[in-house]
C-alpha cells in the first residue's frame, strides 16, 4: 500500500469510527463510554497509550474498525448471585511473597473480573469506571471463539472433519504455502507457513496483516496470508500466529456461508442466552470477520461464554460442539511426528502444577483478557483488563491467582 493509499484508508477508518453500526446507533447513543476519546489501532499494538487511554480504547474498540452486531439473546440467561468474601479467601506466593486479591487487581491493572462457582456470581467487581454493560475489547480470546465456530460447523455437517483441506473452503488460497494444510493443522498452528507475531515490530508478519485490516480493502487479508512461505511441513511445527485465525475465521465463513458474527449469534450467542450485543471487527466494510481479535462484548457475557464451553458445550440438551471437544479443545495437542505442544484448539492448557492437575485451560490476551475454565472445581473466571503494552508485562501471572481463587472454592 503506498503512503497515500494509508492515509486515505485511515481518514475511512475515522469516519467509520463514528458511523459503523448505523442501524444500532440509538443504542449507541446510549452507551455510556460512547464519548471517550481513544488511541489508534496502532498505538495499541505499539504499546503507547497512557493508562487513561487504553482503558477507554479498550471500552471502545467498535470506534477503530467497523463491525458487525452480535445480537443479544431475547431470553438472557439467568446468573444466580451466590456472593462469598473472596477478598479474605483468597492469598498466593510469588516468589518469596504473599499477595492477596487487592494486589492483584491493582497491579495487573484489572477493570472488571467475574467468578462462577456451579454457574453462580460468587464475585464480581467493577474498576476504572466500567460498569456492567461495559464492552471490552478482546485480542486473542476472539481466537477461542473461532475455534469454537469450527466445532459447531462440524456438527451442522457444514466441515466434514479436521482432516479436510484449507484451500477446500478459502480458494484466495490455491496455489499458497497453505496447499496441503489442514483445518486440524490451523487449529494447531502448526501450518509450517513462516510467521513472526512480534507485535511492537512495524516489519513483523502480525504488523503486516494490520495494515492490511488497516487498508479495509476485501481479500487484501488473505493476500498477505497467501504470500507467506513454508517453513515447514504442515503439522510438524507450532508457530502462534494470528495469521492462522484470519484463516480459520476464512474457512469458517466459507463453509456456513454467512458471516462469523451471525453464525456466532446463531449458535451460541443467542440460544444459550447473551444478556448483551457485541461487536466483531471486519476486514473491510461487511467483509470477514477478523478471527483472532476484535470481539468486544461485556464481562458477564464473556462469563458466559466460558460456563458454555464448561457445560459441554450443551444448550438445553442440544450439543453444539462435537462429542469431547470441549475436553480435547484445551488441552496439550500432539503435533505429526509425535511431539507434544502446550496448546490447544486455539486454547491455552494450564501451565501452573495446580492447573495442570485440575485439567484447567484459558483464552487469553496479550493485554489481559482472560476466560479460565477449571472443569475438577466447576469455575469460571473471566476478566478485563488495561495493560497498556502487548508484550505481557503482568506484574503477577494472572493463573495463579484464578487456581488460587479455584481452588479456595472448594
Amino acid at each position: 500500500m503506498t503512503s497515500n493509499q494509508l492515509s486515505h484508508a485511515r481518514m475511512l477508518l475515522t469516519l467509520c469510527s463514528f458511523c459503523v453500526a448505523l442501524p444500532g446507533l440509538a443504542h449507541a447513543q446510549d452507551y455510556p463510554h460512547a464519548d471517550e476519546p481513544i488511541g489508534t489501532v496502532e498505538d495499541v499494538y505499539d504499546g503507547h497509550l497512557t493508562p487513561d487511554l487504553a482503558v477507554s480504547t479498550f471500552r471502545n474498540i467498535d470506534r477503530l474498525f467497523p463491525t458487525r452486531t452480535i445480537p443479544a439473546s431475547q431470553t438472557p440467561r439467568d446468573l444466580p448471585e451466590a456472593p462469598v468474601d473472596l477478598p479474605g479467601m483468597v492469598s498466593y506466593e510469588v516468589g518469596d511473597e504473599t499477595y492477596d486479591l487487592y494486589d492483584f487487581l491493582s497491579l495487573d491493572n484489572v477493570a472488571g473480573m467475574i467468578v462462577l462457582k456451579d454457574g453462580k456470581v460468587v464475585y464480581e467487581t467493577y474498576q476504572r469506571g466500567n460498569t456492567p454493560e461495559t464492552r471490552w475489547m478482546s485480542m486473542s480470546v476472539a481466537k477461542s471463539v473461532t475455534s469454537t465456530l469450527v466445532g459447531a460447523a462440524i456438527v451442522d455437517g457444514h466441515i466434514g472433519g479436521l482432516d479436510e483441506m484449507v484451500v477446500d473452503y478459502v480458494p484466495a488460497l490455491d496455489g499458497s504455502a497453505y496447499d496441503g494444510v489442514s483445518i486440524r493443522d490451523i487449529l494447531l498452528m502448526a501450518s509450517g507457513v513462516e510467521w513472526n507475531e512480534t507485535y511492537t515490530d512495524p516489519e513483523s508478519d502480525r504488523r503486516d496483516l494490520l495494515r492490511a485490516q488497516i487498508e479495509q480493502r476485501p481479500g487484501a487479508a488473505m493476500e498477505v496470508m497467501a504470500a507467506l512461505p513454508r517453513a515447514h511441513e504442515p503439522g510438524t511445527h507450532h508457530t502462534y500466529s494470528t495469521g492462522e485465525t484470519q484463516v480459520l475465521g476464512e474457512v469458517v465463513h466459507g463453509a456456513v456461508g454467512m458471516p462469523l458474527a451471525d453464525y456466532l449469534a446463531q449458535k451460541i450467542w443467542q440460544p444459550y442466552g447473551m444478556e448483551a450485543d457485541a461487536n466483531w471487527w471486519l476486514d473491510s466494510p461487511n467483509g470477514v470477520e477478523i478471527g483472532g481479535s476484535g470481539l468486544s462484548a461485556t464481562l458477564r457475557d464473556f462469563a458466559r461464554f466460558g460456563q458454555f464451553f464448561l457445560e459441554g458445550g450443551m444448550v438445553d440438551g442440544k450439543a453444539i460442539l462435537p462429542e469431547g471437544w470441549t475436553e480435547t479443545a484445551g488441552q496439550p495437542q500432539e503435533l505429526t511426528g509425535g511431539e507434544t505442544i502446550e496448546y490447544g484448539y486455539m486454547w491455552w492448557p494450564g501451565w501452573t502444577e495446580p492447573s495442570i492437575a485440575d485439567g484447567a485451560f484459558a483464552a487469553i490476551d496479550i493485554q489481559g483478557q482472560n476466560i479460565y475454565i477449571n472443569p475438577t472445581r466447576n469455575v469460571v473466571i473471566a476478566t478485563h483488563m488495561a495493560q497498556p503494552k502487548p508484550v505481557g508485562r503482568e506484574p503477577i501471572d494472572p493463573l495463579v491467582v484464578f487456581d488460587s481463587i479455584a481452588a479456595a472454592l472448594d
